[in-house]
């Protein structure tokens, strides 16, 4: 597989095996209160510890401040840091500053015109997320299973570093794949059986299907 996997909002042991695995390159934890995949800071320390020199280990922020980011970084040691909320690029660029660590930044995609969106975090975000526009009345800003047409990737710049989210699972990411071949996937609910519920069943399986789909495209 010529491209990232990350498997996000991992809160127990048997998921995080899985989703190392299976080959996972990213792994994710939630530090969102509102969110079923919420995790404590001190959980998601001990569950990093499995994942050192096999996945990089990703703290998933929504408009945090600086004491809990600072907590969050004591406890778990990050290898990056992703901000899931409105973040403007000032604060993206203090937050690098702050703790010397990549940022990845995401962004709520429906149509073309919110792609403008990224355009004053070039050179600062070191990596861009793209999620669906989370539906009416929904209080997380991601994981909500919904996608948006990965048809509009097709204008980005080539040499935009992304992951993409939202909706995927292993009945549609090899559509995924065939229309916006992402540099990265990034999955959360569509590896679940119940909302912050993990499945290593599901898990695999929707390896599987990556790398069947990888298949089809190089042949």
């Amino acid at each position: 597989m010529a491209f990232d996997i990350k498997i996000c909002g991992l809160k127990t042991d048997e998921a995080l095996q899985a989703a190392l695995g299976n080959g996972a390159s990213h792994v994710g934890f939630i530090f969102f209160a509102k969110s079923p995949r919420n995790v404590s800071p001190e959980d998601a320390g001990r569950l990093r510890e499995a994942a050192r020199g096999r996945a990089k280990a990703v703290a998933v922020t929504v408009d945090a401040d600086d004491v809990f980011l600072d907590k969050i970084v004591a406890a778990m040691a990050p290898d990056m840091i992703q901000l899931h909320g409105k973040e403007s690029p000032a604060r993206v660029a203090e937050v690098k500053a702050r703790y010397g660590l990549p940022v990845m930044k995401a962004f709520s995609i429906r149509e073309a015109g919110d792609f403008e969106a990224i355009i004053p975090y070039a050179g600062v975000a070191d990596r861009l997320l793209f999620d669906a526009k989370p539906p009416a009345g929904s209080e997380l800003p991601g994981g909500n299973g919904v996608s948006f047409d990965w048809r509009l990737l097709a204008g980005l710049d080539a040499s935009v570093d992304y992951m993409l989210s939202g909706g995927l699972n292993a009945g549609n990411i090899g559509d995924a794949i065939q229309l916006a071949n992402p540099p990265g996937i990034d999955i959360s609910s569509g590896v679940e059986s119940a909302p912050g519920v993990k499945d290593a069943a599901l898990i695999e399986n929707f390896f599987r299907a990556v790398r069947a789909a990888s298949d089809r495209s190089a042949a």
